[in-house]
């Protein structure tokens, strides 16, 4: 089995024929992917880019037209290459009438988890996604950023190597989305691989390693995350007893030196930073 890459993707392409022999849609075409162990990796695009077709080959829902698709060194539509990973779609369902505790009980029965050790697995992944206040009422009665957080808890009831996450923040709330977010990075601490689909840039550049992106089925963009955004000859500077009145002579300086001074700005908060500080200074809700 491949550990270095859990998932590997080779020349892969995925073609949906029209009816009445209309011709094709191609969802995928011509992909490479290597995803590395213990690794975030964000696969990104707009709508339509091939995401979601490309998570459902890796999954073994959807075979490729061509090509070869790895899951641990294994053809994902064999069952133990699959019980390795765990899976968040972008809108899961669930049995409404079963209790947030019910759910994951279910769900690992299904992954197998032996009973003697199930019940301490459902408390673990209640406290780790602050849903103690939500364990047993019905998920009928479940916010969107609730649901999220039990579709989190499920994907990860059997305690696997690979987390693939599709969308994990939609329709959530900028508390539940930085929970989430603290989340994806316990579990790379803890060694786990997470694959992230996200339209939230901002959110994939706080955890990821590598990105790629797909546009019309084929990937235009792939490296580390720190390559990408490096903007290649520029480079801020972090200086402490600044005032503007010694801005010419820092412009100054940095002229003799061949180089110039493009803007000069002060370090902000993020939006998300004040609302999240605020928040839990009035001791707001996770759910």
């Amino acid at each position: 089995m491949s550990d270095t890459h859990p998932i590997r993707l080779r020349g892969v392409a995925k073609h949906f024929p029209l009816h009445w022999r209309r011709g094709r849609v191609i969802a995928v075409e011509n992909l490479d992917l290597e995803i590395r162990r213990g690794e975030v990796f964000g696969l990104l695009g707009p709508n339509g880019s091939g995401k979601s077709t490309t998570l459902k080959m890796i999954l073994g829902l959807t075979p490729p037209t061509r090509g070869e698709v790895e899951l641990f060194g294994e053809p994902p539509a064999r069952p133990d290459s699959r019980r390795r990973l765990g899976f968040l779609p972008e809108s899961p369902y669930f049995y409404r009438f079963l209790s947030g505790a019910e759910t994951l009980r279910f769900f690992g029965r299904l992954c197998g988890v032996p009973n003697r050790r199930l019940d301490e697995r459902i408390d673990e992944l209640i406290a780790l996604v602050g849903l103690a206040h939500g364990r047993d009422r019905p998920l009928a009665t479940y916010s969107k950023g609730m649901l999220q957080r039990i579709g989190l808890a499920q994907a990860l009831v059997h305690d696997p190597e690979l987390v693939l996450l599709d969308e994990p923040t939609a329709g959530v709330d900028p508390m539940g989305s930085r929970d989430i977010k603290d989340l994806i990075l316990r579990l790379k601490a803890a060694g786990k691989t997470v694959v992230l689909s996200s339209h939230l840039l901002e959110q994939v550049e706080e955890v990821c390693d590598r990105v790629a992106i797909l546009h019309l089925g084929r990937k235009i963009v792939e490296g580390p995350l720190d390559s990408l955004l490096s903007s290649g000859d520029r480079a801020t500077l972090e200086v402490s007893g600044y005032d503007a009145a010694r801005t010419d002579a820092i412009r100054a300086a940095l002229a003799s030196a061949g180089a110039q001074l493009v803007a000069v700005g002060r370090p902000r908060l993020t939006l998300e930073e004040i609302f999240v500080r605020e928040v839990r200074r009035a001791g707001g809700d996770k759910g």
